[in-house]
């Protein structure tokens, strides 16, 4: 597994983020925006960020653009989250996806939100040949989620 991980720009830390999780937490989603919860694995907290939730096939993923960072650690350890929309929160269990199963995910993704986070991708977009979107694969992380009642 490669430990990849791109540190955001300014603007994406003190403008984007904070504008997009500030509406999120207000029940507006930006483009499928919401607030991921997930535990942390050492201290059990809860540990919150604003995350993109994709739909494909009438599934639901939740993509890491950055890399391997601190929630997808947090993920793998919990096994799920809750995803927060304004007041409304649902819990998931999530399961990583992985190998080619990715590509078409990763394409998804990048054709949604590839302004707000093609830099993270090394110049891979969405309509790139499969084999390059297979060989950043390992430097993304891609989790199915299942909203548990």
């Amino acid at each position: 597994m490669s430990t990849h991980v791109q540190k955001p720009g300014w603007f994406t830390v003190n403008i984007l983020n904070r504008s997009v999780a500030w509406m999120t937490r207000r029940g507006l989603s930006v483009w499928g925006s919401r607030i991921l919860a997930v535990r942390g694995r050492k201290s059990g907290e809860w540990r919150t960020t604003p995350v993109n939730l994709l739909t494909v096939d009438g599934e639901q993923y939740l993509v890491a653009p950055r890399g391997h960072v601190q929630w997808t650690h947090n993920m793998r350890a919990a096994g799920g989250g809750e995803l927060h929309l304004g007041k409304k929160a649902e819990s998931f269990t999530a399961t990583e996806v992985t190998g080619e199963e990715k590509v078409p995910l990763l394409r998804a993704y990048l054709k949604r939100w590839k302004a707000e986070v093609g830099v993270f991708f090394k110049g891979v977009g969405p309509d790139s040949p499969d084999a390059e979107l297979l060989r950043i694969a390992p430097d993304h992380p891609v989790f199915r989620i299942t909203l548990t009642k």
